[in-house]
């Protein structure tokens, strides 16, 4: 009852937001990216801007709320290699849910190479404690099989339980290329508060993400587009697929934040399915361009 209590209350959460404030922002930085304050200081300034449009971190986070901010960290990848979310936007946010009154932000994911590697490889382990975040591996014990209410393909599955409990849950992506989806974005990342055999998400994985992205419903969506992998994604690893986009993208609308990240890597948001799906399913807007959205250069 529980669970499904706290569903009840995250599929209203958009209704409850000032109805003034835009549903997304694209911050981008105007200066060239030999900038003499460095990659970590803009990635913090576009993180901050990207917020700011939506109309503050005291949007999505109140006194007392305990926060999982979930990054892509599937990969031992260090972060020039752009293979996981940027430390710097990681840390910025756990920051910003501290300042709008957090008790407790966590962060973790269960990646694709081993949490013992993934997570101080990619920097963000450091950089979130250091922001006061508390780091965790996916204790498999803490996986819990769930109904997903509304799923085609995946009408039960195992779900990290933490993430279900949480207050609010922050989606913090990167924008990189997908050799099956085609791009790897914001809904894609919630395959991390998955267990099981997620292998079997490749047979419909369109229909699997739109049903995590359905469940699991994010209250702030942040898509990291500092640094974007090309080619050879996900997990890459060659710095020349690497290329400086600038660009931090956030909202409360993942379909939309999808669809334009799905822009920085040169595609439509109809190329990628579980895009065209979430859209279907009326999860979110694919047309972007409908939002408004707030664009801010820092």
């Amino acid at each position: 009852m529980e669970l499904d209590r706290r569903q009840f209350l995250v599929s209203l959460a958009p209704a409850l937001l000032p109805a003034a404030a835009p549903a997304l922002s694209i911050a981008h930085y105007k200066s060239s990216p030999a900038a003499p304050d460095g990659i970590a200081e803009e990635a913090r300034r576009l993180t901050r801007g990207a917020i700011d449009a939506l109309g503050g971190m005291g949007r999505f986070v109140s006194k007392g709320n305990v926060v999982w901010v979930k990054p892509n960290i599937a990969w031992d990848r260090r972060p020039e290699q752009a293979a996981c979310t940027n430390p710097d936007v990681v840390a910025t946010l756990i920051e910003m849910c501290f300042q709008a009154g957090a008790k407790k932000v966590a962060v973790g994911d269960n990646p694709c190479n081993s949490a013992q590697r993934t997570f101080p490889r990619s920097g963000i382990q450091s950089a979130a404690e250091k922001a006061g975040a508390q780091c965790y591996f996916m204790d498999e014990r803490k996986f819990r099989k769930m109904a997903i209410q509304g799923a085609r393909v995946l009408k039960e599955w195992e779900i990290y339980r933490d993430v279900v409990e949480a207050d609010r849950v922050i989606n913090v992506g990167i924008v990189k290329q997908h050799s099956l989806t085609k791009a790897v974005l914001g809904m894609k990342n919630l395959m991390g508060v998955a267990g099981g055999a997620r292998n079997r998400f490749h047979q419909d994985i369109a229909n699997c993400v739109a049903d995590l992205a359905g469940f699991i419903r994010p209250q702030l969506v942040v898509l990291d587009a500092v640094r974007v992998l090309t080619a050879n994604g996900p997990a890459g690893g060659n710095l020349a697929d690497v290329k400086r986009r600038d660009t931090i993208v956030a909202g409360v609308d993942q379909v939309a934040v999808d669809a334009f990240g799905a822009t920085l890597l040169g595609l439509r948001p109809q190329d990628i399915g579980y895009v065209v799906e979430g859209h279907a399913r009326g999860l979110g807007n694919m047309n972007y361009a409908a939002l408004s959205p707030a664009r801010v250069e820092v």
